[in-house]
């Protein structure tokens, strides 16, 4: 590919690279990558191996390492380098910079001090797993990465039950099966689901089942790789006129007008206004 020299202005330019095959970078990122000032990167050196690939010389710069562990040292370095009216370009290891990677407290900073902010987008495997997993894209919920113990994982899946997206997730390998028979277990056997595998790359693959299947089939096997769970929204129950009336009517026996709206509102997910009206009318009766 072929990139070019450009007077790039005074900013911080996040750069999305490849999330596997090398050739997925964009002709801008090469272009912002040649042109920088300064570089930083999450990983020296895939970075760098990256520019060696597509023939982009350093010149003299070198590459400052930018991650979770280098805090506000590093971060301080690129920040006056832009006070200076420098162009500094900042990569992550791998995909769309900040997402399930460093670069926020970077890119907040350098746009409270004034700063201009700006990416070069490429590819990002969150979005390609949607766009090969086969379930619903109108609306989607990134969740990146769960907690590692089973007990914290199930609190957080709790809290993502009702979301009316396809629920999307980062997960290690070494963790998959027992995250999708947590998963199972909170949201129900039946959720559709897919694991999307080693995307862009040699063994890419993408399994489609529910998620008690998924996690059978990966419960005796070893994966490797980079993994996208995807999971789909959960289904909408179809509640009737009747069914709320005899749920209010249950809950008048022991409660008042409005507790027993309140309790068969939550129990349905419904507004609470109609069905209070509803159980005043009853209560009158």
């Amino acid at each position: 590919m072929n990139f070019q020299k450009v007077k790039l202005g005074t900013g911080l330019y996040f750069v999305a690279t490849p999330i596997g095959a090398a050739r997925d970078i964009t002709l801008r990122a090469l272009d912002v990558l040649a042109s920088a000032d300064m570089i930083a990167a999450e990983d020296t050196r895939s970075l760098r191996r990256l520019m060696e690939i597509h023939g982009v010389p350093l010149e003299g710069r070198r590459i400052l390492a930018y991650h979770d562990h280098s805090g506000a040292g590093a971060r301080g370095k690129i920040l006056d380098a832009l006070k200076e009216g420098k162009s500094v370009a900042y990569a992550s290891e791998a995909g769309m910079p900040l997402i399930a990677d460093p670069g926020y407290d970077l890119g907040r900073q350098a746009a409270e001090a004034g700063q201009m902010v700006t990416c070069a987008p490429g590819p990002s495997a969150a979005l390609m797993a949607l766009t090969l997993a086969g379930l619903p894209t109108d609306a989607f919920f990134f969740a990146g990465f769960l907690p590692n113990a089973s007990g914290a994982r199930r609190t957080r899946i709790e809290t993502l039950r009702d979301v009316p997206g396809t629920l999307v997730f980062y997960e290690s390998p070494k963790r998959v099966a027992s995250c999708l028979s947590d998963l199972a277990e909170v949201l129900g056997e039946n959720r559709q689901a897919a694991m999307c595998r080693e995307l862009t790359k040699k063994f890419e693959e993408v399994r489609r089942g529910s998620l008690a299947e998924l996690a059978e089939e990966l419960a005796s096997q070893t994966v490797k790789g980079e993994i996208v769970l995807l999971v789909d929204r959960g289904a909408s129950e179809t509640v009737n006129d009747s069914d709320i009336e005899e749920a209010l009517i249950r809950a008048l026996e022991t409660h008042s007008v409005r507790d027993a709206a309140d309790l068969v509102s939550q129990m349905y997910k419904l507004p609470r206004r109609p069905i209070y009206q509803k159980a005043l009318k009853l209560g009158k009766g």
